[in-house]
């Protein structure tokens, strides 16, 4: 058993933990992607109580939220912004130790409200990760 552990974990990292970046992900009528049946994946646009959150709230402007969510964003390690424009933002988190990566998706429709989605590409759980994350984003969102 133990030599099957160690095998996997070599294979997971020689050949990455990356895994694909998902076609479907963005805005689809007025909506990010829906989260899968697994547990790695939360989502402010669902109601299911398993991967539902909050959307983030914010007052003033759209453009100066969106901006100091980007400020927020770019502080952390291991992040790649891969799209971008006025109402969407797609960001890869990386993990430090296997590689793993996530999808943060953050959303702003008219109102003064983000929605936000973050999912692992691969897996089954993610240990809680994904919500962790985006709940440390809105707490920094929130105090500045």
């Amino acid at each position: 058993m133990k030599n099957l552990v160690i095998s996997v974990i070599v294979c997971m990292i020689i050949f990455s933990c990356a895994g694909q970046r998902p076609e479907n992900l963005g805005i689809h009528n007025g909506r990010l992607t829906d989260c899968p049946s697994k547990p790695n994946c939360v989502s402010s646009q669902t109601e299911d109580e398993k991967h539902a959150l909050i959307p983030f709230r914010y007052q003033g402007e759209k453009k100066a939220a969106f901006e100091r969510l980007k400020k927020i964003i770019l502080s952390f390690e291991r992040i790649t912004i891969v799209a971008e424009n006025d109402n969407y933002f797609h960001i890869e988190c990386k993990s430090k130790i296997m590689g793993f990566v996530d999808d943060l998706e953050f959303f702003f429709p008219k109102e003064k409200i983000i929605h936000v989605r973050s999912a692992s590409r691969i897996g089954y759980s993610d240990l809680g990760v994904n919500r962790k994350r985006v709940e440390h984003l809105r707490e920094l969102f929130t105090s500045k």
